[in-house]
């Protein structure tokens, strides 16, 4: 795994009723501390990505449908430089993945339908000067391919 990544099971609770699941308590081991919480959506086959952030670390989870979500570690003073994880979480996994600083990420919905996304970085969102640093979901220098593969 990346070095610094991080991963939480999450335990869902179900009953007749319906079910309960926690996502991130602040006095888990994982914690870091609190900027916000915001959720996405991506579309089936839809490739959200790439990018990154010099200060927040993210924490995502899948709380609908399936999605892969692959990170790349372009850091240069990294032990685990240019290496890509590959998480597949949601409705069949339910983990949540701690992505540090300077780790490239993004995501593609691997269902049939909607997927949603909740993210609680541990920074407050600057609209005027984002943490966020871009490429394109395809841009060569990061060696992934989001095709399936099938075996």
């Amino acid at each position: 795994m990346i070095d610094g990544v991080k991963v939480k099971e999450m335990k869902p609770i179900a009953d007749e009723r319906g079910m309960v699941m926690e996502i991130l308590r602040g006095d888990d081991a994982i914690f870091k501390k609190f900027g916000q919480v915001y959720m996405t959506t991506a579309y089936p086959s839809v490739v959200k990505g790439w990018h990154y952030h010099k200060v927040q670390s993210d924490n995502f989870a899948c709380l609908k449908g399936m999605v892969k979500l692959v990170l790349y570690d372009s850091r240069e003073k990294s032990p685990t430089k240019g290496k890509i994880d590959e998480f597949f979480i949601g409705v069949r996994r339910n983990i949540l993945v701690q992505i540090p600083p300077g780790v490239y990420h993004g995501f593609k919905c691997v269902g049939e339908n909607e997927a949603i996304m909740i993210n609680i970085p541990t920074e407050v969102y600057n609209h005027s000067k984002p943490d966020e640093y871009r490429l394109p979901w395809n841009d060569p220098s990061i060696p992934y391919n989001w095709d399936r593969q099938n075996g």
